[in-house]
């Protein structure tokens, strides 16, 4: 029943978001006859067909040759451990979920995948059909299944998400149907964007799908990187032995923001000079003088210092007259 509430909500989605772009003739062509209404009703056959899909009566076997994947990823590589349990699960038990695909746009005989990219893998690689609900579905629709399917098993990490809200926007997708597709507010997309259009290519790839890292962080590491510098260090940092050598992609972020916060410099450094002293022989004053960015001190100590002191201000007229006597001199 799980998935027939998914696609329950996709199709709730669709009754606020209209599709606004040409991103492909199939769109182009389903608009004309209907688009709001026909991807109402097509969603809702799907729902309500969803428990007899369970049973086999909708799913068809395909070889995973005619597959093609989504025309907009979701994921950052692989990871191998959670790759190969679900390929033994499935070895030894068989394909359970069927997964979701439509007729190709353009190519006639071949399928899209909307979601189950990993099934349809473990498929190929074990000379297997796949079994798959196929639907025709719009640009529009696709996504949103595709994106509210992975947020429906938590299966995608921020920065994942990031990149895939990025790649819809690309498209020419509306945010009102990226958020639909991602569960998320205009807050939130707001700040997803602003991490994945911030962070440098070159260190997202590096980083990969990191799924343990959390917005927070990744908004700190954003943060870092609006500094010019520490976009420099960062790229070359991730091409280095100590980023390569890290356990897992959580560390390798990890030592990465390390390394850009002790490159921080400290805020309004002082620059401090050194200290000139001077005393007569009797050691009675002691006279210490320091030259400042703006300007020069003097510091009187011992038995003497508050009389001499109290001198000279008295006399600062003529020290002055005389120190205005040098520069004539000169």
């Amino acid at each position: 029943m799980a998935r027939k509430d998914l696609l329950a909500s996709v199709t709730a989605s669709l009754a606020h978001v209209a599709p606004s772009h040409p991103a492909s003739h199939t769109r182009s062509e389903y608009a004309k006859r209907g688009a709001s209404r026909s991807m109402m009703q097509s969603l809702d056959e799907l729902a309500e067909n969803s428990v007899r899909m369970l049973d086999g009566e909708t799913v068809v076997a395909i070889d995973p040759k005619d597959l093609d994947g989504s025309f907009v990823a979701d994921r950052i590589g692989e990871d191998d451990q959670e790759y190969l349990q679900l390929r033994e699960a499935i070895r030894t038990s068989g394909q359970s979920t069927p997964i979701l695909v439509r007729p190709h746009p353009t190519e006639a005989g071949r399928y899209m995948i909307v979601f189950g990219h990993r099934r349809a893998k473990i498929a190929r690689d074990l000379g297997l059909n796949v079994r798959a609900v196929v639907k025709p579905l719009a640009d529009i629709e696709h996504v949103i299944a595709q994106g509210q399917e992975n947020t429906a098993r938590a299966d995608l990490s921020f920065i994942e998400k990031s990149l895939f809200a990025r790649k819809l926007i690309q498209s020419g997708m509306t945010k009102e149907t990226v958020k639909s597709a991602i569960t998320v507010d205009d807050t939130l997309l707001s700040r997803m964007l602003s991490v994945a259009d911030t962070v440098p290519e070159a260190v997202l790839n590096a980083v990969g799908a990191a799924k343990g890292v959390g917005r927070d962080r990744w908004e700190e590491l954003k943060k870092l990187i609006q500094i010019p510098a520490n976009s420099t260090k960062a790229i070359e940092y991730v091409t280095s032995g100590s980023f390569a050598a890290a356990p897992s992609k959580d560390e390798s972020f990890n030592l990465l923001l390390g390394h850009l916060k002790s490159n921080k410099k400290p805020k309004n450094a002082k620059v401090v000079s050194p200290s000139k002293e001077w005393a007569p022989r009797d050691k009675s004053v002691r006279v210490v003088t320091r030259l400042k960015p703006k300007g020069f001190s003097l510091d009187l100590a011992d038995r003497e210092a508050r009389p001499f002191g109290e001198w000279i201000s008295n006399n600062l007229d003529s020290l002055y007259g005389a120190y205005r006597n040098t520069k004539t001199g000169d």
